[in-house]
């Protein structure tokens, strides 16, 4: 059992011998309030010369005494599990204390290990870069004109749509989004592709064709697969009842992205249980990454990303075009402005982070 399971069954058996030790004093109460009782019935009895009267009283404190040691019984049996409750609960706090620690060491292993690979690919970037200049040395120290910077390049956005059952209005999305990227400021910067019916060719052929630095999915999904349009021709031509999806799987979408030289810097699932997936890429293959953390409205999702897309193109950095998506859902009183989710990168920080800068005027 995990951690927070046992926690759970701590809290339950705690409750438990809680309840059992307020039955116990409950009877007790109870317990001395009768044999009080009884006391007095005997005295009032002593105390009268009416011999009906004495012989009523001595019945009152007979029956309250009766009373009183079932209730007496109560209390013990009430204590007896109150006390069993009290061991299982101890067993169960040693359990739960045996698991936090194991979490405690994986976690650090993880971190370590996650550490270690950080460190070793920087020595090996440092080791390559330098073994580069070595071997470029005399090559570049003859060069006599100036090299002009780079030009500054657009960002390229490809989404890439899927949706087999035809239950998404994936359209209606991407009209959205080319909207609210030509009615921004930037919108001679960017770039957007936009794959209909995706299949694993479109994306394949959009990283290594169009090089984008954004990638956005919409369709469905989970923690553990994301869902593509199937190439018709791999059907037989009766088999219209076919089904038209092909499930990806997480790791397999994710060595598709870090398989290409220059993997995209920001990667948004706008597919329902999408953050675990965005999580695990942020790890080893990209900065940015974003996921839904459960079942969002199609609605919902496609606000979002036509906000935040428009924020980009704006010029706002990655959490700020975030934030902006999240408001625009709430002020417009839709329910999904805690599914977003952001992740990122060590190192990496979101508010720092503009995928459009705005030349100067």
């Amino acid at each position: 059992m995990s951690a927070s399971q046992y926690r759970a069954e701590l809290a339950r058996k705690r409750k438990q011998r809680v309840d059992a030790e307020k039955k116990a004093s409950e009877f007790r109460i109870k317990e001395n309030s009768r044999r009080s009782d009884a006391t007095k019935a005997r005295t009032s009895a002593g105390r009268t010369s009416n011999a009906s009267t004495a012989s009523t009283k001595m019945r009152e404190a007979s029956r309250k005494e009766n009373e009183a040691n079932a209730a007496g019984k109560q209390v013990g049996e009430w204590q007896r599990k109150a006390a069993g409750f009290g061991k299982q609960e101890a067993a169960i706090q040693e359990k739960l204390d045996k698991a936090e620690q194991a979490e405690t060491v994986a976690a650090e292993r993880k971190r370590a290990a996650l550490e270690k690979r950080t460190e070793s690919a920087a020595r090996a970037f440092q080791l390559s870069t330098s073994r580069r200049l070595d071997s470029h040395q005399e090559q570049l120290s003859a060069v006599v004109e100036t090299i002009r910077p780079p030009k500054p390049e657009k960002l390229r956005i490809l989404m890439l749509s899927a949706s087999p059952e035809g239950d998404l209005r994936i359209g209606r999305e991407a009209k959205r989004i080319q909207a609210a990227i030509r009615n921004a400021l930037g919108r001679d910067l960017v770039e957007l592709k936009i794959s209909p019916a995706a299949t694993t060719d479109d994306l394949l052929d959009g990283l290594t064709g169009f090089r984008p630095h954004v990638v956005h999915f919409s369709g469905h999904s989970n923690e553990s697969f994301v869902y593509f349009e199937a190439d018709e021709d791999i059907f037989e031509d009766d088999a219209a009842d076919e089904d038209m999806s092909v499930s990806i799987p997480a790791d397999v979408f994710a060595r598709a992205l870090a398989s290409v030289d220059e993997p995209p810097l920001l990667v948004l699932f706008n597919s329902c249980n999408s953050a675990p997936q965005a999580a695990r890429l942020v790890e080893s293959i990209v900065p940015f990454a974003i996921g839904m953390a459960q079942e969002i409205d199609d609605g919902d999702a496609i606000s979002y990303a036509a906000n935040f897309y428009a924020a980009i193109a704006n010029g706002q950095s990655i959490a700020a075009a975030d934030g902006i998506g999240r408001v625009a859902l709430e002020l417009a009183g839709l329910p999904g402005s805690d599914l977003p989710t952001l992740e990122f990168a060590v190192g990496s920080d979101p508010r720092s982070t503009w995928l459009v800068t705005l030349l100067e005027t």
